[in-house]
């Protein structure tokens, strides 16, 4: 049981741990990518990057798409490849903590197994050394082997359920944060192809004058 107990008390500090430090970083993306496109038709770069810079301690999303913005003046692909390295390391901080739990709800139903063993041996134990056999001798080995058995699967259960809402917290915004930089990026060539014709148009309005 103290194995048990030490699995249990793991389990609940990692998630209260990893939901509280998920939920106070408010991952919603779309706020975030609507002010910084009605900043790009305008050319308004300094003001997004203003914007997401005084945001970017309490939300992860506003490091990511800051990062865009400070490499727009680049590529498609290298602006997806600063943006996607950003993102990556800040869904690995994310995801912190969620090895354990899966290791915990699967180590704590096989040590609860372990105490089933352990008190089916003393209950046949028990059997074998008494002389008359009666239900009172095999009853503390059985309890043993039950109540181990119980508390390693509602170990693995919370861990798992845990696990699992985590993982569907972190796994949407993962998709929202792709989807947004996929369409700022976009946002951003169209820009750039847009100030690329107008440059060029430049010279030869020039000339006619």
């Amino acid at each position: 049981m103290w194995p048990l107990l030490f699995f249990s008390i793991a389990t609940i500090a990692i998630s209260l741990e990893r939901f509280i430090y998920i939920l106070s970083h408010n991952l919603k993306m779309d706020d975030l990518k609507r002010k910084v496109e009605s900043c790009i038709p305008d050319n308004k770069i300094g003001e997004a990057k203003e914007y997401l810079s005084s945001l970017t301690k309490k939300r992860i999303g506003a490091s990511i798409l800051l990062t865009l913005v400070n490499h727009s003046n680049l590529s498609e692909h290298q602006m997806e490849r600063a943006a996607e390295t950003e993102a990556s390391g800040r869904i690995n901080s994310l995801e912190s903590g969620f090895n354990f739990l899966i290791a915990l709800g699967s180590l704590s139903p096989l040590t609860g197994f372990l105490g089933t063993v352990s008190g089916m041996i003393g209950a046949f134990r028990s059997i074998a050394e008494a002389t008359e056999v009666n239900a009172q001798i095999v009853a503390n080995g059985i309890y043993e082997a039950l109540i181990t058995t119980v508390f390693g699967l509602i170990i693995a259960i919370i861990a798992m359920v845990a696990h699992s809402l985590l993982s569907h917290l972190v796994d949407r915004f993962a998709a929202d944060t792709e989807q947004a930089c996929s369409e700022l990026i976009t946002e951003f060539a169209l820009r750039a192809e847009r100030a690329a014709k107008k440059a060029s148009e430049t010279p030869a309005v020039q000339d006619e004058a």
